[in-house]
């Protein structure tokens, strides 16, 4: 029994690191740079079909580390399975707000179930200089920090 047990979680720790990572990184910098796996725009998004992603919560989240590192939690929903979930995170601007695109993209032949898809991701904002800045998803403010 004992070494089935072992067996068991010798595959389980194989498969879990084979598995992609659901939580890449957005580079705040370069908005636009493709993040394999991750949620970033893409040059290939320019072939499919843009769509709404509905965000219905999120947490801003500052993790316990110097310099502080912010992170910001967003659960919702795309408008099908097929749909892909993609954020665009801008750099602050001159008013310190951090602008957040989130959108989906589909292929526009795409036959799919018409359901909503719950998504719930964490995305990596970074950190910033001094000061105070406001966290804003699509043209909606979301959250503060204090940096």
């Amino acid at each position: 029994m004992k070494n089935i047990l072992i067996g068991v979680t010798a595959l389980l720790f194989t498969l879990s690191a084979c598995a992609p990572s659901m939580d890449e990184p957005v580079n705040s910098e370069t908005p636009s740079a493709p993040q394999p796996g991750g949620y970033a725009p893409s040059p290939s998004d320019l072939t499919l079909m843009r769509g709404e992603a509905y965000v219905d919560e999120t947490t801003l989240l500052a993790l316990e580390s110097y310099p502080l590192q912010f992170t910001l939690v967003m659960a919702g929903s795309l408008p099908t399975p097929c749909h892909q979930l993609r954020v665009a995170v801008r750099a602050p601007d001159s008013e310190n707000k951090i602008l957040m695109d989130v959108y989906s993209v589909s292929a526009s032949d795409a036959i799919c179930v018409q359901v909503l898809e719950p998504f719930e991701v964490n995305i990596p904002l970074g950190s910033f200089p001094t000061g105070h800045y406001t966290v804003w998803v699509n043209g909606k403010q979301v959250s503060e920090l204090d940096s």
